[in-house]
């Protein structure tokens, strides 16, 4: 039973991914896969071997998302729900939490592999921007798009999975991709490793953070770049407003550290806020979004006390 065990736990992580770019939560993806584990467990002795053993675990996957995503509930950024609001014009509106799409450290979802081209796909789908996208279709168009596009599945092995025809599977393929071209997810450059410019880039803008220096920080900014800060729907678009909110209602955030991590193949930085009573608290974790050699998008997760611990950064910074 070890064996089998160990022949179960060695898909974790890729199944992970799927789970995640299906249901948009992290949590909800560990829970998914935890119980696409269990009843796979359960179901041992009646698995026949008709298929692969991976396939056989996808089924299971997959019908625990679906089954998950009929109550209906679509994870979203603060940009799918509302329009960018003037910095003068901006409030705190606090969403639940089941609103939101959810960052993921990178070794949750990605599997190591040796293929340098299947790792760029594998990273770029779990994008902030693009899983936000998956959202918007229907959850058997959203599986057959990851299991065709992303994980690069066949048609009649997908229609295997879910017990349809191959017909079936490439029309929703074609839907999926029709809607997939309408909401145009915004592309980021590769960043795994970091290339010279890109490190230079981050250190510059670490550098202008922590000094709190808005002009060095808005030379870094692309003029369209957009600022989110999840729980709250409220968003910014464009280098007035951010720097606006920066030097406004933003201002407790002078003098804060950062420390660096990953997100959802993207560069990320844990966010530590000064504490009046010594050294400094967590604040936000930010995920980054690079384009063209500058920054197009900063989102400030806000909710530490669930990412800090799921990204293993460290509960505070002394001064």
């Amino acid at each position: 039973m070890d064996v089998l065990t160990d022949d179960l736990e060695k898909y974790r992580t890729e199944l992970t991914g799927y789970c995640y770019r299906m249901l948009g939560s992290a949590f909800e993806a560990e829970d998914a896969v935890q119980d696409t584990m269990v009843r796979a467990w359960r179901a041992l002795d009646s698995f026949e071997g008709r298929s692969s053993l991976r396939s056989w675990l996808y089924r299971i996957a997959t019908n625990v998302c679906l089954d998950s995503l009929n109550a209906g509930n679509r994870r979203a950024r603060p940009m799918d729900l509302t329009d960018p609001t003037p910095v003068a014009q901006a409030r705190l509106n606090e969403r639940p939490e089941i609103t939101w799409l959810e960052p993921v450290p990178d070794g949750r979802v990605l599997p190591s592999v040796a293929d340098p081209a299947e790792t760029a796909v594998s990273r770029e789908t779990v994008r902030l921007a693009f899983v936000a996208a998956l959202q918007h279709l229907p959850p058997k168009q959203r599986a057959v798009l990851i299991l065709r596009e992303v994980l690069a599945w066949k048609a009649s092995e997908v229609s295997e999975l879910l017990d349809t025809s191959v017909a079936s599977v490439n029309s929703a393929l074609q839907r999926a991709r029709a809607t997939l071209a309408e909401q145009a997810p915004a592309t980021s450059d590769a960043a795994d490793p970091l290339d010279e410019e890109q490190k230079a880039l981050l250190d510059r803008y670490v550098a202008a953070f922590e000094g709190y220096d808005m002009q060095a920080l808005t030379a870094l900014l692309h003029e369209d770049a957009t600022m989110s800060m999840p729980p709250y729907d409220l968003w910014l678009r464009g280098h007035e407003d951010i720097v606006g909110w920066m030097l406004g209602v933003g201002e407790v955030c002078r003098g804060s550290k950062l420390v660096a991590t990953v997100a959802n193949g993207s560069p990320a930085f844990a966010h530590y806020h000064p504490d009046p009573e010594g050294g400094f608290a967590p604040w936000a974790l930010i995920v980054l979004q690079l384009h063209d050699g500058k920054i197009g998008g900063m989102d400030f997760f806000l909710d530490t006390k669930r990412w800090f611990p799921l990204f293993d950064l460290p509960p505070r910074l002394e001064g």
